[in-house]
């Protein structure tokens, strides 16, 4: 009687450990799925809003070209895109990058372009310094790398950005 005891006793310990082994890569998997599911985005230590609450479509529009100033977005405009809050000044902003996101999102989803091209990693931009080349909008941590990209050969720039950033997704 107490082998038969005993060994219900030791079947029970290694059926709870495996239980804990299962559950523990499982709780992991549920922490790990997002990361892998969507590219990364910038969106500063805290909270979940991208690029600093600017709007990505506004970029693109004459009055922000003509006086090069960010718009900055409201929550009540909030697209929910690849993991993170894309705020917009307006319903039709946001409609604008809803239908179409890729066409909007700034190259590298809103890191810094320059911190690529140096071999720095992904470093969170909060919207304000930018530029557009060709038809792409990159953002920039500081006014020095947007000058040097200004300065130089933005062409050759981006396509180093590009091989880093895919490296990196």
């Amino acid at each position: 009687m107490k082998s038969r005891s005993t060994e219900t006793k030791v079947l029970t310990r290694a059926g709870t450990g495996r239980q804990r082994i299962g559950m523990m890569l499982a709780g992991w998997l549920v922490l790990i799925a997002p990361l892998a599911a969507a590219e990364p985005v910038s969106t500063g230590w805290l909270g979940s809003r991208a690029i600093g609450g600017h709007d990505s479509v506004a970029y693109f529009e004459a009055r922000s070209r003509g006086d090069h100033r960010a718009l900055v977005g409201e929550e009540r405009f909030k697209v929910d895109w690849n993991g993170a809050d894309w705020w917009f000044a307006s319903a039709a902003s946001a409609e604008r990058f809803a239908a179409d996101p890729e066409r909007y999102r700034p190259a590298y989803n809103g890191f810094c372009s320059n911190a690529l091209t140096l071999g720095e990693g992904l470093i969170d931009t909060d919207g304000r310094v930018w530029e557009i080349f060709g038809d792409r909008l990159h953002l920039f941590y500081a006014e020095r790398g947007r000058q040097r990209w200004l300065n130089g050969d933005w062409r050759a720039l981006q396509r180093q950005a590009d091989a880093v950033w895919e490296s990196l997704r």
